[in-house]
């Protein structure tokens, strides 16, 4: 068989899972910044591919099929990133880590992401990347920045389970792959999808709506958005935490955690237990 069998993956995550969570501080945060960084890059190569092509739906399609580069990096370079690491829950299940080593493991992950995607979008704006096509890329960055805060705390949250889920499955397929081909394409589908389907994934606002608060400071692209009628008054740092990232980051564990990791650990190792 050239791939591992999804019980397989069950228990070769045992393994993997230990080793992150004993991953000492340090490590766990450079890892983790990169992670924020390569997710932060899929999704710049997403946005500058969406805006170039004029048809709103073919960009989507585009960008949602550039995206997965994101996760490509990630699972093959090696980094930390908190999304996938929702997968801890299967090691806590199987009492192989303790509750307080994944708590550990998921808020230095968090932080060092958050800083890998900040760093990015915040390099993006002062080297001028977002001034391409006119601003025309400023003007979806803002835009979207507004879109993802502007949305209610229970469709964040529902957004935030349906993208994890997918995100999730997505490094259980790549895990069940034996090879770079096949992680890479196993990763693919389920990664374009969430972003085709404008589900909301924690890191990856971590580099939208910083990149879109970092643009309208710099006045040419607040004018240009303002010029293509976006409102960004309500975009701010409260937005941001609260508005998106809270409600994200919940249903991003919802969805990850219990709905893809205590499933699994529930079909394929809970009768080892017994």
């Amino acid at each position: 068989m050239n791939f591992f069998s999804p019980a397989e993956v069950a228990n070769n995550y045992i393994g993997i899972g230990k080793a992150k969570v004993n991953t000492p501080v340090g490590r766990m945060i450079l890892l983790a910044i990169m992670a924020g960084a390569f997710i932060a890059f899929g999704g710049v190569g997403a946005t500058t591919a969406a805006v170039s092509v004029e048809s709103a739906s073919v960009g989507k399609f585009i960008g949602a099929c550039i995206f997965p580069g994101g996760l490509t990096m990630v699972l093959l370079a090696g980094s930390e990133l908190f999304t996938g690491n929702c997968l801890l829950t299967i090691p806590l299940l199987q009492k192989e880590i303790k509750f307080g080593g994944m708590i550990k493991n998921w808020v230095w992950v968090y932080i060092g992401n958050f800083i890998g995607a900040g760093l990015v979008a915040l390099a993006i704006v002062v080297c001028g990347q977002v001034g391409l096509f006119g601003n025309g890329m400023a003007v979806s960055v803002i835009s979207t920045a507004v879109a993802k805060t502007s949305m209610s705390f229970g469709a964040a949250l529902i957004k935030g389970i349906l993208c994890n889920f997918l995100v999730c499955i997505a490094v259980w397929i790549a895990f069940a792959a034996k090879d770079v081909v096949g992680k890479i394409v196993g990763l693919f589908f389920p990664i374009m999808m969430f972003v085709l389907c404008g589900f909301e994934h924690s890191v990856a606002n971590m580099y939208y709506i910083a990149a879109g608060l970092f643009a309208i400071k710099v006045p040419a692209y607040a004018d240009a958005a303002t010029a293509a009628g976006v409102d960004f008054s309500n975009l701010n740092v409260g937005s941001f935490l609260g508005g998106n990232l809270l409600p994200v980051t919940i249903g991003n564990i919802i969805g990850g955690a219990i709905c893809v990791g205590c499933v699994y650990w529930a079909v394929y190792l809970k009768k080892k237990e017994q």
